[in-house]
């Protein structure tokens, strides 16, 4: 069985008001050929499809026109699609009746049966060649069993799911693998340092430890995270990362997807028979060029001066669709009326595309790190929340306020799709 494992494609989302519909084409003109070269049997998408729950008609129109050229060359194939927070749930789930025709899945709403009980088996996914995927959505207030904190709720979740998978493989005899999918922050996994687009909530009662992940699932591909990565070690628990690079912290990530190839050795127990979920998995990274690369200059933020020297390196030529994305970082000491106009004079006939200029100021404290508007913006609000607690009371939040705070944050994330603070 050979598996390609991809998430976060963030589809008609703009960097700093340019159009990256070329950038997303060429990605998945990319993930067309090489699931044809790697003869995949099936596509995981874990989540994050659109970069938002309202996506446009032409982020549609490029979504849909990927799955019908994808399907139609690759007939075999078998997509097992997940919404993550950025999609909306109910929108990704309405075409199925469609897309099943084209053996495309897609779990985006955690259902409930008329007794108010998890419709578990709505979430297990057949696979053609065999086992089951524990297809999992972004899971939302109340999509989980109750338990006595979120990362308990979710491995319960994940538990009943297993034990739900498993006894559908047992006849006697056979042993079918199961994998399972998910849109969430595991413990241990690691963000891109400055990264606003990736801020997690600070305090660790939003992250899911690896052990909701039972052992004997053969492997868990996992979406959120934008950094390609393992988690806490274990290899058959990966996230795939973003293919496109979603800010200027993450221009140093390694894009690309996950190829995993399950073969079934057959093994034999005492008994006789099969040893259950014995399988030799590889797992290699297949690593994606973008189309566009993103410039920073300097390294670190410089005087005016200095980085207008810098500009007059830059290569000239036509902007064009293809053209890096250029951020400026400048240290002020002084206010500087004219920085832009010096520094977009120079700009012209460079073929590169200003999207952000970073007046940096010094930051004269316990250290002597210059800090800029942007990086503060990064501060997670729980962290300030936090501080400023132990300023005023000279102790640290009581458990219930700052649970009370999490759910703030988390139902602001949900009732404002166009924030552009994202609390992972």
């Amino acid at each position: 069985m050979n598996i390609i494992h991809t998430a976060d494609w963030h589809l008609g989302q703009s960097f700093y008001e340019y159009d990256r519909k070329a950038e997303h084409a060429c990605f998945l003109q990319w993930l067309e050929d090489t699931v044809r070269e790697l003869g995949a049997d099936i596509l995981l998408i874990a989540g994050d499809v659109f970069d938002s729950p309202n996506p446009s008609a032409e982020s549609q129109k490029v979504y849909f026109s990927f799955l019908r050229r994808i399907t139609h060359e690759n007939p075999m194939l078998q997509i097992i699609i997940t919404a993550g927070n950025h999609d909306s749930a109910a929108r990704l789930e309405a075409p199925n009746p469609l897309l099943e025709e084209m053996n495309i899945t897609v779990r985006g709403i955690v259902r409930r049966d008329t007794n108010g009980d998890i419709d578990y088996e709505h979430l297990i996914v057949p696979l053609n060649k065999g086992g089951y995927c524990l297809a999992a959505p972004y899971l939302r207030q109340g999509d989980y069993p109750d338990a006595e904190n979120y990362s308990a709720s979710v491995k319960a979740l994940y538990d009943k799911l297993y034990e739900t998978a498993l006894a559908k493989t047992e006849d006697g005899r056979i042993f079918a693998p199961i994998i399972a999918m998910g849109h969430l922050q595991a413990t241990g996994s690691e963000i891109s340092e400055n990264d606003r687009s990736e801020r997690t909530i600070i305090g660790g009662l939003e992250c899911v430890s690896p052990e909701a992940f039972s052992d004997g699932i053969i492997y868990t591909a996992l979406g959120h995270l934008h950094r390609g990565q393992r988690v806490s070690g274990r290899e058959n628990v990966r996230y795939a990362g973003a293919p496109v690079p979603m800010s200027f912290a993450e221009k140093n990530n390694k894009q690309g997807v996950l190829f995993i190839r399950i073969n079934d050795v057959a093994p034999v127990d005492s008994s006789g028979l099969p040893a259950k979920n014995k399988y030799d998995i590889s797992i290699k990274r297949i690593e994606f060029e973008n189309a566009v690369e993103l410039i920073s200059i300097p390294r670190d933020a410089m005087p005016l001066n200095d980085v207008l020297d810098e500009i007059k390196k830059l290569p000239e030529g036509e902007i064009t669709e293809r053209s890096p994305y250029l951020e400026i970082k400048v240290l002020i000491t002084e206010p500087e009326p004219s920085m832009r106009h010096q520094i977009e004079e120079l700009l012209n006939g460079k073929s590169v595309r200003l999207a952000r200029i970073a007046a940096v100021t010094q930051q004269y404290e316990s250290n002597d790190h210059a800090i800029s508007y942007e990086t503060l913006k990064t501060i997670s609000p729980i962290d300030m929340a936090l501080k400023i607690y132990r300023q005023q009371y000279g102790d640290e939040m009581p458990e219930p306020m700052l649970k009370l705070l999490h759910k703030t944050i988390r139902e602001a994330e949900t009732d404002d799709p166009h924030s552009k603070i994202a609390y992972k």
